[in-house]
């Protein structure tokens, strides 16, 4: 099956966790942010409720099909048995949505502590509140999240989060270390040394020769201050 991602030009974004997925699978897929105009005409005929009976909320979603589905884990919940990226058996699928719920939870806080008054506001309105925000986040929030995940992966039975064999969640913490790495490159380094199996986990997802390959084309977009993960030096380092 040919997919097609829908997501918003520039940005890296939620929609990054979906292409990570596809790239690593070599799935046949068209990601409409890269096409001409960046899919924003597309997008919004989507986002109207107009074209379609069931309109996704917000990017990304994915087209398989007559099939329009929304909701990053809910992307890959699907994707992940069709493209070989989540266990056979039901209870192991169901552990590694567990897993991507709570990885997304991690990343809307690391966007949201940069917005904690409002994602409505810009950055500048509310740059107290985030300095407190960031605070916390790096003291208390992040080392209580990334201790899960090394708990996880102490007691998966193997080198990935769910054991012995790669699922798209293993690709999702990579991609969301590698945004803790571009907003707070100093306390990344001294945590993720805390917790060795997570940082091993980002640097052997990334090294996956389909991955490696995509990370160095120029569809990888860089990391930058409107997307998730963003720095501000004036919030830590």
């Amino acid at each position: 099956m040919r997919y097609t991602l829908y997501y918003w030009p520039g940005l890296q974004g939620r929609g990054e966790f979906v292409r990570l997925a596809l790239e690593e699978a070599g799935a046949d897929y068209v990601d409409t942010a890269l096409g001409k105009g960046g899919g924003i005409a597309t997008l919004n005929r989507f986002l109207s409720g107009k074209s379609v009976r069931q309109p996704p909320f917000a990017p990304p979603f994915l087209g398989a099909g007559k099939l329009l589905i929304g909701q990053t884990a809910n992307i890959l919940h699907f994707l992940g048995p069709r493209i070989g990226l989540a266990p056979s058996a039901e209870a192991g699928r169901l552990w590694v949505h567990q897993l991507q719920l709570t990885v997304m939870d991690f990343v809307k806080e690391g966007h949201d502590l940069h917005h904690p008054v409002s994602t409505a506001l810009y950055y500048e309105q509310q740059k107290k509140e985030a300095k407190r925000s960031a605070k916390h986040f790096r003291a208390e929030r992040l080392p209580k999240y990334l201790g899960y995940f090394e708990k996880v992966l102490e007691r998966s039975g193997g080198a990935w989060m769910a054991g012995k064999r790669l699922t798209y969640v293993d690709l999702s913490m990579a991609q969301a270390i590698d945004g803790l790495r571009y907003a707070f490159p100093q306390t990344a380094r001294k945590v993720l040394k805390a917790h060795p199996r997570v940082a091993k986990v980002h640097e052997a997802a990334f090294s996956r020769p389909r991955v490696a390959a995509y990370l160095a084309s120029e569809r990888r977009l860089a990391s930058n201050n409107d997307d998730l993960f963003r720095r501000y030096p004036e919030l830590g380092s």
